[in-house]
Formats: C-alpha cells, structure tokens, sequence
C-alpha cells in the first residue's frame, strides 16, 4: 500500500509534469514582467536624464594634466566642443592613431572654436591615464584640443556621455546645439573615416553659418565611458 500511495503521489509521467508546469506559469510571467518593467525604467531613465539639443549645457569646472583649471562658463561667448575620450578604447585609437581626430580638432581652432577632451575613466579602471602619462600620450598624439581630467565622472555623468568618443556642440550663448557621435560609420577601422561623414564637423559649419543644424542629435558610438 505504501508503494502505491508513492507511485500515487510521483511526478514522472509526461501528463504530471505537463500540469507542474502550467501551475508555475504564473509565477515565472511574474518575473519576466519585473524584468521587462525594470529594463523601461532604466531606459526611460536614461532618456530623461540624457542632453537635449536646445538646453543650457551643464556647467564644469576640470583640470588639465598640469593642474589648471577650466571652466566651462569661462568659454561662454565661443563655439565648444566637448569630446569625451579614453586612448585605451579602439575607437578613439581609430581617429588618434590615425591623426584624424587631432586634423579635426586644429581645423576647428581654425574656426575659432574651443575643443575640450575629457577623459572620464575613474582612476580604479585598467585604462585609466594619470596626469603624467596624459601628458605624455597628448604629446606623443600631437593633440590639438585642451586635454581635462574627469575622475570622479562628475561632468561625464551631467552630459550623460555614454561612450568614447561621445560629443557636444555648446553655441556662444551656452546652449547644447549637437549631442551624438562623431561620424556615420560605426567601426573601429581607420580606412572608414574617409568615407564617413562627420556629424560634429558639418554641425559646427552649419550652426556657425547661422544655419539649423539638419542631423542635431545622432546615436553615440564606441566603447562605454569607464565611469
């Protein structure tokens, strides 16, 4: 009797665990809908928290490598760009190893603009560049922009700066006029850049000409910010 009350109360049949598995239906939507519902908070989240084109631009105040301070508000009254940057990332090897990016940011001077690269890696990262080896790599690199440091990610996080490279456009009166990547071709090759065209070159042209920018906020591309 004892054996048959066991087989009476076994699950091995197709049938039983057909039934166990409706039965914990339920609960397993239960957490497929919390996963779902926390994966839209963040990326609603992420969206309300993120630059919008026509805003004031955050206000910073950074240090160079050599310990001199820059502040954003100083800069009011000039075209900036801001170009967020990590040289341990693939695709800012891209434009740095290939002398683009430095090509970008001296045709820009030409134009008069302010050209700020921040490099926002926290000091804990593998990639991170302390002030020393800054200097060393901005002059290895013939870099053409003022070079600012972002360890606690403070400015990083007020742009919502989510990859390497990640820029803005700031107009005189300090409002964020492009936010996005700089260019259309989504890779790590070099032989790409020729090719693309350069969303952050053809706003500034644009925006300085007294023109609406046509593409103002593109998808960022890249390696993520190591905040």
């Amino acid at each position: 009797m004892l054996e048959a009350k066991s087989k009476r109360f076994s699950c091995l049949s197709p049938v039983c665990a057909h039934i166990v598995q409706i039965h914990a239906l339920p609960h397993i939507m239960k957490k497929l809908t919390y996963a779902l519902s926390t994966a839209l908070f963040l990326a609603l989240a992420s969206i309300a928290t993120a630059i919008s084109v026509g805003e004031p631009a955050p206000d910073f105040t950074l240090k160079t490598p050599t310990g001199e301070e820059v502040s954003l508000s100083s800069l009011k009254g000039d075209y900036v760009v801001l170009e967020w940057v990590n040289p341990g990332c693939p695709f800012v090897k891209k434009f740095y190893n290939a002398g683009a990016m430095q090509a970008f940011q001296e045709e820009a001077q030409a134009m008069g603009v302010k050209w700020l690269s921040i490099n926002s890696t926290n000091p804990d990262h593998r990639e991170y560049l302390d002030a020393d080896a800054s200097i060393a790599y901005y002059a290895e690199k013939n870099v053409n922009s003022t070079w600012l440091l972002d360890e606690d990610g403070s400015a990083g996080k007020a742009y919502s700066a989510r990859t390497t490279p990640h820029c803005f456009i700031i107009d005189p009166e300090g409002n964020v006029v492009y936010a996005g990547a700089i260019d259309d071709k989504k890779s790590a090759d070099p032989a790409d850049i020729a090719t693309a065209t350069n969303y952050v070159m053809t706003a500034l042209a644009s925006t300085m000409a007294g023109e609406a920018v046509a593409e103002d906020r593109t998808r960022p591309y890249g390696c993520s910010v190591k905040y």
